[in-house]
């Protein structure tokens, strides 16, 4: 039988990794897919370095749009990265009736009701195990593994960069700033951080969670997302001896009324397995009404992790090319004439308990004040600390972890707090995520 060809765009550290991994295992993962699968043809910027990694091998080209028009080519694998490039090489490519593998989250996240929709037209596939937590076999497990489950809820730290900065900042102590310059060192953060420490990779990683889990299309726009470029490391240590640890968090849960999207810095309770989880990993929890609580774990990103998962999605289209196209897995886990018009709840809807923090004069009556306020908006106070500032002995520190409360009320009554004549500071919140 004769080989699957594929076509590779990019050759930076995830292609250069796939083509290490498929060679390397060539023959494992020929005996996986019934066929032999080669890098026939590449297309990239940077030729003689590919040249020199290929070794005459494959062809290296630089003009893209010849390599996904070639009649030779079954597959193209896209890892340029970017919605604007890379999404118009995937609609040729798409449109010349070849299937897509990609790890490029943020151009489906935008656009992928429109790349699927063209795909099924055409009767291709497109697979993006890669677009999700590198290496962690995430969107397989929820569209196939998980299929018999109504999914509940899911929490993800998928993005390895912020989860690297604030592991960091809570053991040095340091401020956000400096361990940044750090993991730009590392080369955990790009010289520009902003998709990553803004909370903007995530929120497209969690776009695509969501479709998967609960039938809906793609709506990054509806997204809710917060960034840790304003975390204190104070924080943090109040979080830490509150017997919490502060991560970005990536929530979507099913309710009655909708579906919460959302992105943000959370206090997760130091005994949740999230919580411990360090350094640039990954891991997403999972809860379905069948199974129960999953969880999946392991590198987010990386040259050959990230490798791993591009190669099981071309396995998976090597297997499944010759099939009937009503056959085959739908690209969002349910068929495209059956996903649901549930709507994406604003994030004042939530519900969930909350850390303040604010800084007063230390005189009576003080609390009674804030309290009443609180209580006015029917929030209920779970726990407080009261901590003299080192700065200005007449001056005090005070933290409120409240019971669950609905969004709305909790900002409407930050801003009543923040207007009392003795609150010396905004109000710091962030919300606590009782995961189990």
């Amino acid at each position: 039988m004769d080989s699957i060809k594929v076509g590779l765009l990019g050759m930076g550290v995830v292609g250069s990794g796939t083509w290490t991994v498929l060679n390397r295992n060539a023959k494992e993962i020929e005996r996986r897919a019934g066929r032999k699968i080669e890098i026939s043809k590449i297309a990239t910027l940077n030729v003689d370095s590919a040249r020199s990694l290929v070794n005459g091998k494959a062809e290296v080209v630089q003009n893209a749009f010849d390599l996904v028009r070639d009649p030779n080519i079954d597959i193209i694998v896209e890892l340029i990265g970017g919605d604007t490039i890379a999404l118009d090489l995937v609609k040729e490519a798409i449109e010349n009736g070849k299937h897509v593998v990609t790890a490029n989250k943020a151009m489906l996240a935008k656009h992928g009701n429109e790349i699927f929709a063209k795909a099924s037209s055409k009767g291709v596939m497109v697979a993006f195990e890669a677009a999700v937590a590198g290496g962690i076999p995430i969107i397989k497990a929820i569209r196939e593994g998980l299929t018999a489950n109504r999914i509940k809820f899911i929490a993800g730290i998928i993005n390895g960069t912020t989860n690297f900065i604030l592991s960091e900042m809570r053991s040095t102590n340091l401020p956000f700033k400096e361990v940044l310059q750090q993991a730009q060192k590392l080369g955990y953060a790009e010289s520009d951080p902003t998709f990553d420490v803004e909370g903007v990779d995530a929120a497209h990683k969690l776009t695509l969670l969501a479709s998967l889990s609960f039938g809906i299309p793609v709506q990054f726009d509806s997204a809710h997302i917060e960034g840790i470029s304003q975390l204190s490391s104070e924080d943090i240590v109040h979080a830490e001896k509150l017997g919490y640890r502060i991560k970005l968090l990536a929530i979507t849960k099913y309710r009655p009324d909708g579906i919460e999207l959302r992105v943000h810095p959370a206090l997760i309770p130091s005994s949740c397995l999230l919580s411990n989880v360090e350094g640039v990993m990954n891991a997403v929890f999972v809860r379905g009404d069948a199974v129960g609580p999953t969880l999946y774990y392991g590198q987010g990103a990386g040259g050959e992790p990230t490798a791993s998962a591009v190669i099981a999605d071309l396995v998976d289209v090597t297997r499944l090319q010759t099939a009937d196209p009503g056959s085959r897995v739908p690209h969002l886990a349910f068929q495209a004439d059956s996903l649901s018009d549930a709507r994406i709840l604003p994030i004042e809807l939530i519900s969930t308990s909350y850390y303040l923090r604010l800084r007063v004069q230390d005189q009576p009556g003080v609390l009674a004040d804030i309290s009443k306020i609180l209580a006015i908006s029917n929030i209920s106070i779970g726990s407080m600390i009261q901590e003299t500032c080192i700065d200005n002995k007449n001056e005090a520190n005070i933290i409120f972890i409240t019971h669950e409360s609905i969004e709305r009320n909790i900002n409407q009554a930050i801003k009543q707090i923040e207007s009392l004549p003795v609150v010396q500071s905004k109000v710091t919140k962030l919300r606590i995520e009782n995961i189990n």
